[in-house]
């Protein structure tokens, strides 16, 4: 009896030990890069055919009344990796800012102050600053460099969490939202 007992413990031990080692191989999932919470579609879910996620696409964008009107322009900050300087320009809403020194221009287009994905459109979830978000378009000369090609915005956010979903990528330049500017 004395044995038996001694087998089904070491048995219980053996199988508790293997579940703990195959538990511990497995790996940990990665966090999602920007929280469903914030009104973003999770990446997982397909967008409606013909559009794009987060960079416009052919989505349609609404500023709703209560935030159309109240804001004028953004500060942007554009970093020059080259010159190893950062120059900060406020730049109205639906007008462009030519990079000095460069061949880039950035066409500033409608700011969201609580950027959301509803839908087909991107809206304002509200009047605050929850989720502040510009929509822009940079060209090198005459060829459209972000969003991809035939994509309508990309969008860039002055919180810093989420400054890094869909940047603005160029091997010089890095463009930034900072601030809004209130009319």
């Amino acid at each position: 009896m004395n044995r038996k007992l001694m087998v089904v413990a070491l048995s219980i031990l053996l199988v508790g030990a293997f579940a703990c080692k195959k538990k511990e191989q497995q790996p940990v999932p990665k966090a999602p890069a920007m929280p469903p919470a914030m009104g973003v579609l999770p990446q997982e879910q397909a967008a409606p055919q013909g559009h794009q996620m987060m960079s416009g696409g052919k989505l349609q964008v609404v500023v709703p009344a209560n935030v159309k009107g109240k804001w004028s322009s953004v500060k942007l900050l554009i970093e020059d990796r080259e010159a190893k300087k950062i120059q900060e320009y406020t730049v109205k809403l639906n007008s462009e800012l030519k990079i000095p020194g460069s061949n880039l221009i950035v066409t500033v287009g409608e700011f969201l102050p609580d950027f959301i994905m509803d839908g087909s459109k991107i809206t304002s979830g509200s009047g605050e600053l929850n989720n502040p978000a510009v929509g822009i378009k940079v060209a090198d000369g005459d060829k459209q460099i972000f969003p991809a090609p035939g994509k309508q915005w990309g969008w860039l956010w002055s919180r810093k969490e989420l400054q890094s979903a869909h940047p603005f990528e160029h091997p010089r330049f890095n463009i930034m939202m900072k601030e809004p500017v209130k009319k």
